[in-house]
């Protein structure tokens, strides 16, 4: 073997020596750090105003003759409905539920003498995206009463309902400033740690919550995301 191929192989083994160096380094840089990370929560809130409203109103007939109070009910419904659509209330907003009839002489276990035999509630129910308008007709249904029309207490299940139903168009600007908060908070961290913040390691999708902002507001949302996020860390 002449000088020239020694030569070679010296500096091809000399290469491969440093390459292997810088790999194992990087190895040990690596090793080192694999462990070194941090976890923080993003926040994002906004408070909206509901889009939609969903406004049951009942009322109720007491007596002992069925098709009288059935006319009755009708009597009732068209004069809500009258009311309604005075105020702007479209007809595709406005729906009717089928009465609902108690026969308090079924009850065998109540022996008490009653007034009447029939309990009838009609409700009818205005669905609209228009809220503003819905929640001026609701401070207006003192009108009814004129008309003999009582709307009478509906209980939990037939209450008011506010939603925000536009929240799918606004979930990525929210979770965009979430992970940006998150963020935030790990360079913070990082810096008190004489860190500096590398790569994400993980993240979830969020954790979306739309909620009445008070109980004397319902038609106020506070809408909420919270993404957990994990970065690693380097010197």
């Amino acid at each position: 073997m002449d000088l020239n191929s020694k030569f070679s192989q010296a500096a091809v083994i000399a290469a491969s020596i440093a390459f292997l160096g810088m790999c194992i380094n990087d190895g040990i840089d690596d090793f080192a750090n694999k462990d070194r990370k941090v976890t923080v929560k993003g926040l994002s809130e906004k408070e909206v105003e509901a889009d939609k409203v969903t406004w049951p109103i009942p009322t109720k007939e007491l007596g002992n003759d069925l098709p009288e109070l059935y006319q009755r009910i009708n009597v009732t419904n068209q004069k809500v409905k009258s009311f309604l659509k005075q105020h702007g209330v479209k007809d595709s907003e406005i729906s009717v539920n089928a009465p609902v009839v108690i026969d308090l002489n079924a009850d065998q276990y109540n022996t008490n003498l009653r007034a009447y035999r029939y309990n009838i509630t009609s409700t009818i129910t205005v669905t609209s995206s228009n809220v503003k308008l819905v929640r001026g007709i609701m401070a207006r249904q003192g009108e009814l009463l004129k008309q003999g029309v009582a709307v009478v207490d509906g209980g939990y299940e037939n209450r008011t309902v506010y939603e925000y139903v536009a929240f799918q168009k606004m979930k990525p600007e929210m979770m965009q400033e979430a992970i940006k908060n998150a963020e935030t908070t790990a360079k913070q961290f990082a810096e008190n740690s004489n860190s500096k913040l590398n790569k994400i390691v993980s993240a979830d999708q969020g954790q979306f919550s739309i909620d009445d902002r008070d109980q004397n507001t319902p038609y106020i949302k506070k809408v909420r995301v919270v993404t957990t996020v994990t970065y690693s860390l380097k010197d």
